[in-house]
């Protein structure tokens, strides 16, 4: 399922898909904002996303076997509720 799935799935509870294409971009716009905050997003019944720093780790370059350190980097966690698969 992608995002224009969802807004055809919303369109026929609203008078067009054009409307459900803007409720559905909103969403997630609103969604991208709180997690670039850093607040916590939950949809209960569905679950929660969070946005967590990784941090610094050593690797290597599989070319050179040269090792290096990995920057940390911004990442989105998703924990499900408890209920999910209930519904």
């Amino acid at each position: 399922m992608n995002k224009n799935d969802i807004a055809n799935a919303l369109a026929s509870l609203l008078s067009s898909k054009k409307e459900a294409e803007a409720a559905v971009d909103k969403v997630f716009e609103e969604m991208s904002g709180a997690l670039r905050n850093g607040e916590k997003v939950v949809v209960t019944g569905f679950g929660s996303f969070n946005m967590i720093i990784t941090q610094t780790k050593s690797g290597r370059n599989p070319k050179t076997g040269e090792r290096l350190l990995i920057e940390p980097k911004k990442k989105i966690k998703f924990k499900q509720s408890k209920d999910f698969f209930e519904k």
